[in-house]
C-alpha cells in the first residue's frame, strides 16, 4: 500500500521582518508536523536564510499599490497584475492544498491567484490594524489569523481567529526567567531598541533625558542602546557626563539575553517587538513610529498598554523632560515595573506558531471550527477554536 504524499502548503511572504518572521516560525512548525512546503515571494526572498531559505522557493513580480504619485501607483498595479498571472501559473502546476499569506504587497499576488483557483487560504495579520493587502483579502479567504484584537477596519464577513504573533524560541525561553524589579540600591538595566536599524529620535532624546535624572539614579543605570551607525558618535558624545554605564551598538546579537536582564525596555512598537517583550514578560515604554502605515504601531502599543503590560508615549510627547519624568516614576516605584511584567506575560501568546499551524491544519482538513464573526469597530476577536493555555511566565 503506497504511502500518501504529505500535503503541500505554499507560504506567501516577503518584505520586512514583521511579515517574514511569522512565516519562518510557521514553516518550522509545519515541517515538524510532516508537511511539504514551498515559498512564493518577490526578489527580496533571495536573501532569506533559516528555514525559509532552505525550502523550495519561487520568485514573482510584486508591486505596491501605495506607490508615490500617480505613476508610482500605476506601476505598482501593473506589477501586481503580472505577479498574479505568474502566481496563478505556478500554483496551477504545484497544486498546493493550502496557501498561507503574511500580508504586504509581496504576498498579495499569490493570495489573489489562490482565490481565483479556489485553493483554501489563510492570512496572518501581524499588527492591530489590517494592512492594505490583508484588508482587501480578509472577506474572501477562509481564515484571518491575528496577533492582536483588531482595533479597526474589520471586514464584516471576515472569519477571524486570534492566534498571536510567533516569536523566537530564545525569547520564549526568556519568559520562564522570573522578572526581578530593581532593588533599592542595585543596578537599573535599561534596554533601548529601535527596530532593525535603530531610531534616530532615541539617540536624540534618551541621553538628554538620562542627564535630567537624579544623580543617584544615573549612577545605578546600565544602558544598552541600539543606534543607527551614523548616529553612534553623536550618541556617545551626548552621554558624556551622564555618569551612567552605557554601551551603544548599531546591532545587538544577544537581544534575548539583554531582554532577560532588562528592568525596562524602550522601543518602537512593531508587531514583533510587542510580541517579543510580552513573551519575555518584561515591562516596556513604547514610542510608536509615527509614519507607520495606518498608524498601526500606535494601535499595537495601545493594545499592550490597555492590558497593563507597558506604557505608550507618542513621539510628539517624547521629549527629554517628559521621558525623564516617566523614568523617575517607574524606576523609583519597582512595583509598577513588576506589575507591568506580570501583565505583559499574561498578554502574550507564547504558543502562537502552534496555534497558527492548527488553523492551517483545520483548513487542510476542510473543518469550519469555531470561528468569530467580525463586528464593526473595536470588537473583541479573542475567541478561537484553539484552547488557551494557562502558563505561569514572566513575574516572580
Amino acid at each position: 500500500m503506497s504511502k500518501r504524499t504529505p500535503p503541500l502548503v505554499v507560504l506567501a511572504a516577503g518584505g520586512t521582518g514583521g511579515h517574514v518572521f511569522p512565516a519562518e516560525a510557521l514553516a518550522q512548525e509545519l515541517i515538524a508536523r510532516g508537511h511539504r512546503l514551498a515559498l512564493v515571494t518577490d526578489k527580496r526572498g533571495a536573501a532569506y536564510g533559516g528555514t525559509l531559505g532552505s525550502i523550495e522557493t519561487h520568485h514573482i513580480t510584486a508591486g505596491s499599490l501605495a506607490g508615490q504619485g500617480f505613476l508610482g501607483r500605476v506601476k505598482g498595479l501593473v506589477n501586481m497584475g503580472r505577479g498574479v498571472l505568474q502566481a496563478k501559473s505556478l500554483l496551477a502546476q504545484m497544486k498546493p492544498e493550502a496557501v498561507v499569506g503574511f500580508g504586504g504587497y509581496a504576498a498579495a499576488p499569490t493570495m489573489v491567484a489562490a482565490l481565483q483557483l479556489n485553493i483554501p487560504t489563510v492570512i496572518h495579520e501581524q499588527n492591530a490594524v489590517l494592512g492594505l493587502a490583508n484588508r482587501l483579502l480578509a472577506e474572501k479567504v477562509d481564515r484571518v489569523c491575528t496577533s492582536f484584537e483588531l482595533a479597526k477596519k474589520i471586514p464584516k464577513e471576515a472569519e477571524i481567529i486570534r492566534t498571536g504573533m510567533p516569536v523566537r524560541s530564545a525569547i520564549i525561553a526568556t519568559g520562564y526567567t522570573p522578572y526581578r524589579a530593581p532593588g533599592a540600591d542595585g543596578s537599573i538595566r535599561l534596554l533601548v531598541l529601535g527596530g532593525s536599524q535603530g531610531a534616530r529620535v532615541f539617540s536624540d532624546v534618551i541621553p538628554a533625558a538620562v542627564k535630567l535624572l537624579p544623580l543617584e539614579l544615573r549612577r545605578r543605570m546600565e544602558i544598552s542602546q541600539q543606534s543607527r551607525p551614523e548616529d553612534l558618535d553623536r550618541a556617545h558624545q551626548a552621554y558624556v557626563g551622564a555618569e551612567a554605564h552605557v554601551q551603544l551598538r548599531h546591532f545587538f546579537d544577544n537581544v534575548p539575553e539583554l531582554l532577560s536582564n532588562a528592568h525596562l525596555l524602550i522601543s518602537r512598537s512593531g508587531a514583533s517587538t510587542v510580541a517579543e517583550v510580552s513573551a519575555a514578560g518584561r515591562p516596556s515604554l513604547l514610542v510608536p513610529y509615527p509614519f507607520a502605515a495606518d498608524d498601526h504601531q500606535t494601535f499595537n502599543a495601545r493594545a499592550l498598554e490597555a492590558a497593563g503590560g507597558g506604557w505608550m508615549m507618542p513621539q510628539t510627547k517624547f521629549t527629554p523632560e517628559s521621558l525623564a519624568e516617566q523614568l523617575v516614576r517607574l524606576l523609583t516605584q519597582p512595583q509598577l515595573l513588576a506589575d507591568g511584567a506580570q501583565k505583559a506575560a499574561a498578554f502574550a501568546i507564547p504558543d502562537a506558531a502552534n496555534r497558527l499551524a492548527n488553523v492551517v491544519a483545520a483548513v487542510l482538513q476542510g473543518e469550519n471550527g469555531d470561528r468569530v464573526k467580525a463586528a464593526p469597530a473595536a470588537a473583541s476577536n479573542t475567541a478561537s477554536s484553539i484552547p488557551t493555555q494557562n502558563m505561569k511566565r514572566g513575574a516572580a
